[in-house]
């Protein structure tokens, strides 16, 4: 079996990232391929994607392939329908991982998850960023606001009906930020749009406590 000093700091490497590391990570710490061959090989470590491992012990988050794509795309954050299923603010499954990125960043190469990218100017990129912790991992998400604002300015390519479902679901969900709501909406170009819908849906007396 092999082990040795560098097996187990190896080991206690991977332990002190929350049981995830990337390959590049890895190298930076000492740790050699050979090293992480033979942990995977020997079972002690699982490849999630390419260059990127987790303990083989470590529980798999029920937002697996979020978790990858943070790993693994720098610069992009989980929007759309990633963003509105994991604040259950849609019925759709996702079946790949919506993320968006700026225009001037290069186009991500992943074998998993699949990725639906779409591209923004800096304003809109940066409007709404917020981080999560999925299994310890920091994952960068847009706000439900924001996610909602996306969703009627990509319209065309999600559906309306999946707008619409967000933005009754949030005022349904009663922990309701109509300001900022509205301010992502501006931010995106859609507050004409939406607000006969926010205005329609209100006027319906649905449980919204505006929180400002």
């Amino acid at each position: 079996m092999y082990n040795t000093p560098s097996f187990h700091r190896a080991l206690q490497a991977f332990q002190g990232n929350n049981g995830w590391l990337r390959t590049s990570q890895a190298l930076r710490l000492g740790i050699s391929p050979r090293t992480l061959y033979m942990l995977h090989r020997q079972g002690h470590i699982v490849r999630a994607a390419r260059g990127l491992y987790h303990l083989a012990d470590q529980p798999v988050p029920a937002h697996h392939d979020l978790l990858v794509v943070a790993q693994r795309v720098s610069k992009g954050v989980i929007c759309l329908l990633s963003a509105l299923a994991y604040y259950d603010l849609t019925t759709q499954v996702p079946h790949q991982v919506y993320v968006a990125l700026p225009n001037h960043a290069e186009k991500p190469l992943l074998d998993y998850p699949p990725l639906r990218i779409f591209w923004l100017s800096e304003r809109p990129y940066r409007a709404g960023i917020q981080e999560h912790r999925i299994g310890g991992i920091r994952v960068r998400m847009y706000s439900p606001e924001k996610s909602i604002a996306d969703a009627f300015k990509f319209r065309n390519k999600i559906g309306l009906d999946v707008a619409l479902e967000a933005l009754k679901r949030y005022l349904q969900q009663g922990n309701v930020h109509l300001e900022t709501l509205r301010a992502m909406a501006r931010v995106n170009r859609v507050e004409r749009i939406m607000q006969p819908y926010l205005e329609a849906l209100l006027s319906m007396s649905l449980p919204a406590n505006d929180t400002g």
